[in-house]
C-alpha cells in the first residue's frame, strides 16, 4: 500500500480507497435486500411507508450504481 502526506494529512493508495468503496457497495447491497424483504413482507404498511420505502430502495440502487462505476474506474487505473 502507498502512503504520502499532501497538507499535513495521510494520502493512501488506489487500493485504499477501492476496499473502502467495495465495503460500501457491500452494505448498501444489504440495505437494498432489507428493503425489498419489507416491501414484498405481509405486514400491514400504511400507503406512505410503502412510498417511502420504495423511494429509499429507488436511491440505494442510483447509489449502489455510482459505487460500482467508481470501483471499476479504480481497477482501470491500477490494472485490478
Amino acid at each position: 500500500m502507498t502512503f504520502g502526506v499532501l497538507a499535513g494529512r495521510l494520502m493512501r493508495g488506489r487500493g485504499w480507497i477501492k476496499a473502502l468503496r467495495q465495503d460500501d457497495a457491500q452494505q448498501v447491497r444489504a440495505h437494498i435486500a432489507e428493503l425489498e424483504r419489507n416491501l414484498i413482507a405481509t405486514t400491514p404498511q400504511g400507503r406512505h411507508r410503502r412510498f417511502e420505502a420504495g423511494n429509499e430502495l429507488r436511491i440505494a440502487k442510483f447509489r449502489l450504481e455510482r459505487l460500482e462505476e467508481c470501483i471499476a474506474g479504480i481497477a482501470e487505473k491500477c490494472g485490478g
